[in-house]
């Protein structure tokens, strides 16, 4: 007799996750990755369910952030996984450039990346599309959680000391010595959790684990010259990574 709902348990058992780190308006990277993500998963999960979940900041400073955006939600329709879009500082500056009164939230945004997402919709004669684009950000979330796996996935990171109870602005902006160094992690709700994150690019082209293996950072710097990245998640497997180039 199958005493839990038996669907959910194969998918709990089946599901891989594959979390992308920070795209910053590099579509070939993105449209190369998902690519490997497809042949990979056929290759070597046939038939298993998975999920791609993006990390945020899929705007600024890379050359086609309107084709980003517009591409990360034609994945919706794709019915063969699941997606999720979770949102990351820059998308918190697109915002605030479009909704704020103050003259100040436009400047911080054009010198931190707009300059080039504003140069990406000219480029495509898509100006309507960015009220979309920006109603769509509006909703997104700042953290997804697999409680079955003990998986948590954000854009910037958690403060560990008081997660789960602090403020959005954490998942989105964090760089704090103490999230990075996993290994003092002593707050319960944490026990046996893993955080995947982006936000701070690696001192190299390759993801960062930490020692303990508790945190994996997937920015790989892709507007920055480095490859676009993704970390495969499978139930009782080692973390694996898959690269735009």
């Amino acid at each position: 007799m199958c005493w839990l709902n038996c669907e959910s348990v194969r998918k709990f058992m089946s599901l891989v996750y594959y979390a992308i780190g920070d795209i910053h308006g590099e579509l070939a990277k993105l449209r190369a990755l998902h690519e490997r993500i497809s042949q990979f998963h056929n290759s070597l999960y046939p038939g298993r369910p998975h999920t791609r979940i993006h990390l945020g900041d899929y705007v600024d400073r890379g050359p086609n952030s309107y084709g980003v955006l517009d591409y990360i939600q034609s994945l919706d329709d794709d019915e063969d996984f699941e997606v999720i879009n979770l949102k990351g500082n820059h998308e918190i500056l697109m915002l605030q450039a479009h909704q704020s009164p103050k003259r100040t939230a436009l400047k911080h945004w054009l010198v931190n990346g707009g300059e080039q997402t504003l140069a990406s919709y000219q480029e495509e004669n898509q100006k309507l599309k960015l009220q979309t684009h920006l109603s769509w950000i509006e909703n997104l979330p700042s953290i997804y959680q697999d409680k079955s796996r003990n998986l948590i996935f954000v854009h910037a990171g958690i403060n560990p000391e008081t997660y789960p109870k602090h403020d959005e602005a954490v998942h989105l902006w964090t760089r704090n010595a103490t999230f990075f160094e996993s290994e003092h992690w002593i707050n319960p709700a944490l026990n046996g959790a893993t955080v995947i994150h982006g936000h701070t690019p690696t001192l190299t082209d390759y993801p960062d684990i930490s020692k303990d293996g508790r945190r994996i950072n997937v920015d790989t710097g892709a507007c920055y010259g480095g490859p676009l990245s993704a970390v495969i998640l499978a139930l009782d497997e080692k973390p694996r990574f898959l690269f735009s180039d």
